[in-house]
Formats: C-alpha cells, sequence, structure tokens
C-alpha cells in the first residue's frame, strides 16, 4: 500500500506528486502531544499525520458477499491483492465480504501494528506527555493492532473523510472472529464490532471560530461507536461488551472538523483543511507569547522578570524567568522553596491572596489544532498548567475523553492530564506591566 508523508513540517511529497497539485485532506492530532512526541516524532510515528490526497487511488468499495464454511481456505482471503473482511458467525460458517478497487477515493489506516498497511502508527497515550516502556507498552496496550480506517473522497470540491473500526492487515484481509460482536444487516449482509470499540464524537457546532468573535461557544456532542462497515450505534454497557448499542441511523461516521476518534489507547482529532484556515499558526501563537513577554511581567514576590518560553519547556531545566501559577487562585509568580502548607505534598500558601493552593509551571499551548479561536491565552488548565486562551480551556474542559476500557474524564489536550476541580482551568494573573 502507497505510504502519505507524515508531516506538514517535511517535504510533503507524495509518490513524486509535483508540489502544485497537493490537495490536504485533513490532519489527524493525537490528544496529549504539545506538538510533538517527547522522544521525536519520526517516520510514521509522530503527534500529528497530515493526509493527502495520494498520486494514485488506493480506496475500495464493497463489491459482493457470500457464505463459506471455512473463510481461511477461501480464495478471497488467500489472495494476497483481494480486500475482504470475514465474519465468522460458528465453526462452519463465515460471511465474506469482498471489496473492490475505487478509484474514487484514498485509503489511510491507524493502528498500533508497525506493518507496511498502517500509515499513521499510534501507541497508548501516557498523561504528562511521558515516553512509555516499549516492552510495558506492546504487553498491555488496548489498542489494536488495526485500529481502523480512513476513505477520503478524492472528488471536488467536498473531499468527504469516513472513519470505519478495523483495518486491513498485510494480506489485505479484517477478520472478526467467532465472539466478536456482529450481526445481520439489509439484504443479509453482516456488520460488527472489533474488541474495544472505535468511538467518534462530532462536535455540535462548528469547532473553530477564530474568524468570528462573537461566534456561539463551541460545545462538545455525544460519543458513539463506529462499526466495522462504517454505522453508527450508541454505546456498549462496558467497551468491550458482547452486546452493541442501539442503531442510530440519523448519525453518520463522516467527519467534519473537530471529530474526535478513540482507539481506546489513544483519542485523535480530525481537522479539516478549511477548519485548519480558521485556526492559529504556529507563528501566530508565538507572537501571542511575544507579547505577553513584551511587556515584562513581574514577579510581585521577587520582582524578577518572569519570560513565558515560546517552546514547550516541560523536560527544561527550572530557570529564574521560569512563570508558575498558583491554580486556586491564578496569580502568577517566579518559582519560590517557601511557602508550604504543612507536609502536604505542592500545597503553598499565595503570598499575594495568603490561599493555599498547588503551583505548576506555565507552559504554553504550541499545539495549533487544539486551539478554537486565536484570542490572548490568559487561562490554564488545572493541574498541567498548559496555557490557552478561553474559548479553548472551555471547550476541552467539557469533554469527556475516555479513560481505557472504564469510564471517561476531561483531559488537557496539550497533555492529556485529568483535569482537577471545577472548572477544571484558572484564569492568569500576572503582575502589572513594568514599563
Amino acid at each position: 500500500m502507497p505510504q502519505c508523508q507524515t508531516s506538514g513540517e517535511q517535504d510533503p511529497l507524495a509518490d513524486g506528486e509535483p508540489r502544485a497539485e497537493l490537495i490536504k485532506y485533513g490532519e489527524l492530532v493525537i490528544l496529549g502531544y504539545n506538538g510533538g512526541l517527547p522522544q521525536g516524532d519520526k517516520g510514521r510515528r509522530r503527534s500529528k499525520f497530515v493526509l493527502y490526497r495520494r498520486s494514485k487511488a488506493n480506496g475500495v468499495a464493497k463489491s459482493k458477499h457470500y457464505v463459506v464454511k471455512t473463510p481461511q481456505t477461501s480464495q478471497a482471503v488467500l489472495d494476497a491483492k483481494q480486500h475482504s473482511i470475514s465474519y465468522t458467525l460458528n465453526r462452519n460458517q463465515a460471511v465474506i465480504v469482498e471489496y473492490q478497487e475505487d478509484p474514487t477515493s484514498d485509503l489511510f489506516q491507524i493502528g498500533r501494528s508497525s506493518e507496511s498497511p498502517i500509515d499513521f502508527v499510534v501507541m497508548d497515550t501516557v498523561p504528562g506527555n511521558r515516553i512509555q516502556d516499549p516492552g510495558k507498552a506492546a504487553a498491555q496496550s488496548t489498542i489494536s493492532r488495526f485500529s481502523c480506517r480512513i476513505l477520503c473522497s478524492r472528488e471536488e470540491p467536498e473531499h468527504t473523510a469516513r472513519v470505519f473500526a478495523a483495518g486491513f492487515d498485510t494480506s489485505r484481509n479484517i477478520f472478526l472472529g467467532e465472539k466478536a460482536t456482529k450481526w445481520e444487516t439489509e439484504h443479509q449482509a453482516v456488520d460488527g464490532l472489533t474488541t474495544n470499540g472505535v468511538l467518534i464524537m462530532h462536535p455540535q457546532i462548528s469547532f473553530s471560530g477564530a474568524d468570528d468573535p462573537n461566534s456561539v461557544t463551541q460545545e462538545p456532542g455525544v460519543w458513539r461507536e463506529v462499526s466495522v462497515g462504517g454505522g453508527i450505534y450508541g454505546l456498549r454497557e462496558s467497551r468491550s461488551a458482547p452486546t452493541k448499542g442501539r442503531p442510530i441511523p440519523s448519525e453518520t461516521s463522516e467527519l467534519i472538523d473537530g471529530t474526535l476518534i478513540d482507539i481506546c489507547g489513544a483519542t485523535l482529532l480530525w481537522r479539516s483543511s478549511a477548519g485548519l484556515a480558521r485556526s492559529p499558526t504556529n507563528r501566530e501563537l508565538e507572537i501571542l507569547v511575544d507579547n505577553l513577554n513584551a511587556g515584562r511581567p513581574q514577579c510581585p514576590v521577587g520582582l524578577n522578570t518572569l519570560v513565558v518560553p515560546r517552546k514547550n519547556s516541560q523536560n527544561v531545566a527550572t530557570s529564574e524567568n521560569q512563570p508558575y501559577v498558583y491554580l486556586n487562585c491564578g496569580h502568577v509568580q517566579g518559582r519560590h522553596e517557601w511557602g508550604k502548607v504543612g507536609d502536604r505534598s505542592n500545597s503553598k500558601t499565595c503570598p499575594i491572596c495568603m490561599c493555599n493552593s498547588s503551583a505548576a509551571k506555565l507552559i504554553m499551548g504550541i499545539e495549533p489544532a487544539f486551539y478554537v479561536d486565536s484570542s490572548e491565552p490568559d487561562y490554564c488548565f488545572v493541574p498541567c498548567g498548559h496555557m490557552a486562551n478561553a474559548k479553548t480551556v472551555k471547550y476541552w474542559s467539557s469533554i469527556p475523553i475516555p479513560c481505557g476500557t472504564s469510564g471517561f474524564q476531561s483531559a488537557c489536550p496539550f497533555c492529556a492530564t485529568p483535569l482537577l476541580g471545577t472548572p477544571g482551568y484558572t484564569k492568569l494573573i500576572f503582575q502589572d506591566k513594568c514599563d
């Protein structure tokens, strides 16, 4: 399967296609990484995957289905050039759905496997933007090796994209075993769900309102599950329960700007090309930080000038200019070793308002895809301290992100740290400009 370039920062030439002819469908961005993986973006493993129209279509569409006794020995499964999905009903019966080449679409696949059919290799997200032990990750991962696939229309003007559960393996097959959740559909065909499922959530209102300061506040939608055939269903009682949720025919798996895709261990954000055009760029975010620093904010205690770093400084050694925020009150100061409250971990007394509070290093959220508008970054998430603007922190604090196989928890999109308290963010209070 042809590979697609995976970073907008690299030369995005695909299969020798001239740059002028490149058409961008959109981007998939993993929640929890502030502009790059902690170990660095390499090859197909990165924090962001850019989907461009391929030089040659590689999409597929259903062609026919039939019943067989032994799917492993059927011609469609044995043919390495034939895409097919096998639904095992019992030991002696299975339904084979064959797919044929579709010149009007491009296929992209996401999963944990590093094998060639996977375009975007995704591993389990560790909160705090930390590196996970590779051996432990492989043993405990809940992400499927071939998690899901996205089919993008090559036709102008609307390059629609749809997501489907499960991806084709190196033999171009998808197998749903006897224990997998499956059911009969119209015309005696079959559909099913993967073990831990693929969940999607569409925003109720346009995700990006950067061009309209009076736009309605963005609101999250409702989590649904997408089937192997692309149908939409309510959530199961638990992530891997054997009974599917109720069908929701009024909704589709077509991706819109701001759709979230959860593959049980990592959550991906879809940003359309049109939506990204309305969002701030990396340079615009850097200018916002430059403007803040140009005011030379001071530590009201040490009276030294504070400097908000333009880059992700999570692992950078502490300097006297690094600003910290008291999370309960929002006062921004330099680092202080004194003021601890008893023996409680990271609990201090704010020297400005005298309230008890934990403190966190201020870190600029620099991944543009997570921003819903381009106003000044005068808020931060609690407890991680990632800075963003008001609409962005309010939007993400309202979204329940799936936590592995059980439960939901709102989290910072820049580091995947679960938010604490209500509302999960605080307004920053800088010392008045000294000039």
